[in-house]
């Protein structure tokens, strides 16, 4: 602490005496010609640039020197020379200069005889003095911790993490691309809900203090996306932020992103075909080809992918008929499957899924036809009634994508809320519970029972039939990117306050 501490009273000295000579140490605006990446790739012999950075290297060799200068597209170097530098920049500026500064510069392109492109300097100009001192080097994980907090140093030193990032933002463009090329229209539906509904979480409780009332945030935008498809918008999607009040882990964050995609006159087979191109579109636009880098190797995403019933899925992990079993508990026992005392016969088969199936579900597979109780807002099958038209989409092990097609039936629909909120308020009786715990989708409990009654009443309006789609946008990238923890693929995590 005491060297680091050094470090920056130095650094203060140098910032002082910027000022001393009427150097402005945080400067203003200043004009850039072009990226460093865009530079380098058009390169030309004594062509005048203007481009800004920070200073990653500095190598002094007399009355001139070399230096390392990078933004956020690429690293180029450049050259000072005494003789070439307007002013006294070696006497006045050069010797407050640190790695970390973040500089701007206009000169000449040339190569040195290494063929390195370099900039012959004119002109420098301060443009934020560093007071804390860069890591000479970057240890990964063992710093796991100070990466997800200091995310602004992680970025700087780290060349990968910024190209995940850089990842994310373009396949939320192309998503954006490709639906909008599709007919359907981006919406916005509210993050404040008076009854959070559309998924099976705890939600955030607030109070408006000018309505007098308790608000949620949201968990998911389903039940309010459904609305509009009865107020005749056709195909929507939302790319939205939902916050659920639970544990964190590598695959879950309290706030994370989704995409949510409804399409009226649709199914879940026509939300699987959208969902299946619209990934190998991604990974084309990344890659160059339907597969994701893996390594030395890679997960091909050449079509058909895998469809896979739940119940087969289960099968052929355990070797077990689990539908109909009557003792689920000892089933879950035998096979080694942590449960609690609260958790109802769906939990336990849901986390039998959890721990056989989905580890083994690297290459893309759609799972489908899911128990109903599973599925409140999903339409029963046909000729299984004890299934629904529903599927979810694994790769890498990773639980990608939920869909359905959409119950409509207002009158089926109440019912299905009521067995559903039925089913669980005995499993969270004994629960040590803040108010406001959502018990299912449309369903909430918190001092007494609440319904999602308008939703209903618009469905009553008439709904039209309608597949639904919903990605987790956080752990596509990181099937995308390779990376094990969604703390990886979300700038600034939720962590626990610094000791």
């Amino acid at each position: 602490m005491e060297d680091i501490n050094e470090l920056i009273r130095q650094r203060l000295n140098k910032l002082e005496a910027l000022k001393a000579k009427g150097i402005e140490p945080y400067g203003r605006r200043f004009e850039k010609s072009c990226s460093i990446k865009e530079l380098v790739e058009d390169f030309e012999e004594n062509k005048e640039v203007s481009v800004a950075g920070r200073i990653t290297a500095l190598r002094l060799h007399g009355k001139s020197a070399f230096l390392d200068l990078k933004d956020y597209t690429g690293k180029v170097q450049i050259y000072l020379k005494e003789d070439t530098v307007a002013g006294d920049f070696f006497k006045e500026i050069f010797p407050s200069f640190d790695i970390g500064d973040i500089i701007g510069v206009k000169g000449q392109l040339f190569k040195t005889r290494t063929g390195e492109v370099t900039i012959n300097v004119q002109e420098a100009t301060v443009l934020s003095k560093g007071l804390r001192p860069l890591p000479e080097k970057w240890h990964g994980l063992k710093d796991i911790e100070i990466r997800y907090r200091q995310r602004y140093l992680d970025l700087v030193m780290n060349e990968e993490v910024r190209k995940v990032f850089q990842i994310r933002s373009r396949v939320i463009t192309f998503i954006r691309d490709y639906l909008d090329s599709l007919g359907y229209l981006e919406v916005e539906t509210p993050m404040m809900q008076p009854i959070p509904g559309g998924a099976i979480a705890r939600p955030f409780k607030t109070h408006h203090n000018a309505l007098g009332i308790d608000l949620y945030l949201r968990i998911a935008p389903e039940l309010y996306l459904k609305r509009l498809l009865v107020g005749g918008f056709d195909k929507v999607y939302e790319i939205n932020r939902n916050f659920r009040n639970e544990g964190l882990s590598r695959k879950h964050n309290p706030e994370f992103t989704m995409l949510e995609v409804y399409a009226s006159y649709c199914d879940y087979k026509d939300m699987m075909r959208l969902t299946e191109d619209m990934i190998c579109k991604i990974a084309e636009g990344l890659f160059g080809k339907r597969e994701i880098p893996r390594g030395d190797t890679a997960i091909s995403l050449e079509g058909p992918w895998d469809r896979i019933s739940f119940y087969s899925a289960l099968k052929q992990a355990t070797g077990i008929d689990l539908r109909g079993v009557k003792d689920i508990r000892k089933v879950a026992k035998d096979l080694g499957v942590e449960i609690k005392p609260e958790d109802l016969d769906m939990d336990i088969l849901n986390n039998i899924f959890e721990k056989k199936v989905e580890p083994k579900l690297t290459c893309a597979t759609f799972i489908v036809d899911y128990p109903a109780i599973f599925s409140p807002l999903a339409k029963r099958k046909q000729d299984d009634p004890e299934l629904v038209e529903r599927f979810e989409l694994y790769i890498a092990g990773q639980e990608i994508a939920n869909a359905y097609s959409e119950l409509n039936d207002p009158i089926e629909q109440r019912r299905r809320f009521e067995e559903a909120l039925e089913g669980r308020k005995e499993a969270t009786s004994n629960e040590k519970v803040d108010s406001g715990v959502n018990i299912d989708s449309g369903v909430n409990i918190d001092s007494g029972v609440n319904i999602d009654g308008d939703f209903l009443r618009a469905l009553e309006y008439g709904m039209p039939p309608a597949g639904g789609l919903g990605i987790g946008i956080d752990r596509l990238i990181m099937v995308l990117t390779g990376q094990d923890s969604i703390r990886d693929v979300i700038l600034f995590p939720q962590l626990k306050p610094e000791a």
